[in-house]
């Protein structure tokens, strides 16, 4: 464990020390290596459950598929973001670099941690780099903004959970996932336990980000340059989640009542987000608005407290992270050619740049869950949980999956099929960098169809 976290660390002075020519080369070699040692954490199994113990950090079934995804997602961030930075003058670039190390030894930090308490200090660590990388890199003078609504509502969100933490300190005396687990909840009234129980799932509700509490995650998205979505839709939203599993094993004799409103709420978001991607022009906003309605069936999944619904949370929030993240990319080597988001003015591409077009049918299918990947197995084993919970959700879940189908379809038939507009005169071939991109994005996703238990070890 902390072999990784050093090596992540030590990616800084990399950065900083690599000559200007060699900068992108040396940072990704590291950076994949990095990725590539991480995966022998997929390897680690005891009884006990936790692996690799130190004071602060530890492994366990639940962290390790997540803490391997945001290790694989950095290199995959160089890879995007360097032809758009190709310009910029060296100290910059530098600088974006270290931000997206820093966020990884954040990331690492947090997945990692065994106290509540370090967890929640690197779960806000992490909207510092974050919030530079959009407010900084970003394509529009709107990206202020943005920055702006992410910071605010996160941080309104996650000062509850801090009181609830200190309250829990009070009431166990330990905040060790360790031990946590096995202490006694007492809380003073009913009341205040109703009170504390939604102060500790607020900040995760807002991070997912929950129906109604999601402005901030589309206007972060849209102004956020490729490597800032690819992050926030692989692995910072998946914080959020993470974080209620955690937290809910200590919450279980409150959560029977208690979540039911919020499984309604996620429910009725993912219906609603499907009805505004199927009218959306933006094809950025279009994916991060169905990143907030596959966080609602996260959400859900784990509120239900079963083994199903757990099991599918934690499949689909690792097929979404790699799904979302190669579509934030293609639509980035969509703007990088025609420079407009607009779907109606960049479609009819196959004509073009036909083996993009085959990256983009594909994702789209993953987006909409085909057999056998991943994001159905999840889906499949959330839906399975919500109809034993309640038959009503048959209507929801139902509408909410097909309206999936049928904007993942209209993404895929407008941005690509029709005729080219007669602006669009000239258009670069696309690179092999582009092509390396979504293959590393898809091979994970196609291997998990294989052994599936890796992910879902916790539950087992």
């Amino acid at each position: 464990m902390l072999k990784i976290f050093a090596m992540t660390i030590m990616l800084l002075p990399t950065i900083w020390l690599a000559a200007p020519k060699w900068l992108w080369a040396f940072s990704l070699t590291q950076s994949f290596l990095i990725a590539t040692l991480s995966l022998h954490w997929l390897n680690l199994w005891s009884e006990a459950g936790w692996n690799m113990i130190n004071l602060l950090l530890a492994l366990d079934p639940l962290s390790s598929p997540l803490l391997i995804l945001t290790c694989w997602l950095l290199p995959l961030m160089i890879i995007a973001s360097q032809s758009h930075l190709k310009t910029e003058p060296i100290d910059r670039q530098r600088s974006f670099l270290s931000l997206l190390t820093l966020l990884q030894a954040f990331l690492i930090a947090a997945f990692g941690a065994t106290e509540t308490i370090l967890f929640y200090l690197m779960f806000e660590a992490t909207l510092i780099p974050t919030l530079f990388i959009i407010t900084r890199w970003g394509n529009q003078t709107e990206r202020l903004g943005a920055g702006t609504y992410f910071l605010f509502y996160t941080l309104a969100g996650s000062l509850p959970l801090l009181v609830a933490l200190l309250f829990l300190q009070n009431n166990t005396g330990s905040l060790s996932m360790l031990t946590l687990q096995y202490s006694e909840l007492l809380a003073p009234s009913p009341a205040a336990g109703g009170l504390w129980w939604a102060a500790c799932l607020l900040a995760f509700l807002v991070k997912m980000p929950l129906y109604g509490v999601h402005l901030w995650l589309p206007k972060a998205h849209v102004e956020a340059p490729i490597a800032g979505s690819m992050i926030l839709a692989a692995v910072l939203l998946k914080l959020g989640g993470y974080g209620m599993i955690r937290i809910m094993v200590v919450l279980a004799p409150l959560s029977k009542e208690l979540s039911y409103p919020f499984i309604i709420l996620a429910l009725w978001g993912v219906v609603m987000t499907a009805s505004v991607c199927l009218r959306q022009t933006d094809l950025k906003s279009l994916i991060a608005y169905s990143s907030v309605g596959h966080m609602g069936l996260v959400a859900s999944g784990i509120l239900t407290q079963t083994y199903w619904g757990l099991t599918g949370a934690i499949i689909l929030m690792v097929a979404h992270g790699l799904t979302s993240s190669a579509l934030f990319c293609l639509a980035n080597t969509n703007y990088e050619r025609t420079h407009t988001r607009t779907m109606l003015l960049a479609r009819g591409l196959q004509m073009v740049l036909p083996l993009m077009t085959a990256w983009w049918f594909i994702m789209s299918l993953a987006n909409l869950a085909l057999p056998p990947l991943p994001n159905l197995m999840g889906e499949l084993m959330i839906i399975s949980s919500l109809f034993n919970w309640s038959p009503l959700t048959l209507a929801t879940t139902g509408a909410g999956v097909l309206i999936t189908a049928g904007y993942s379809l209209h993404m895929f038939l407008v941005s690509q099929r029709g005729t080219l507009p007669h602006h669009i005169i000239y258009l670069e071939p696309t690179h092999t960098r582009e092509h390396a991109l979504m293959l590393l994005h898809l091979a994970p996703l196609l291997l998990l169809i294989l052994k599936p238990e890796l992910m879902w070890g916790w539950t087992a």
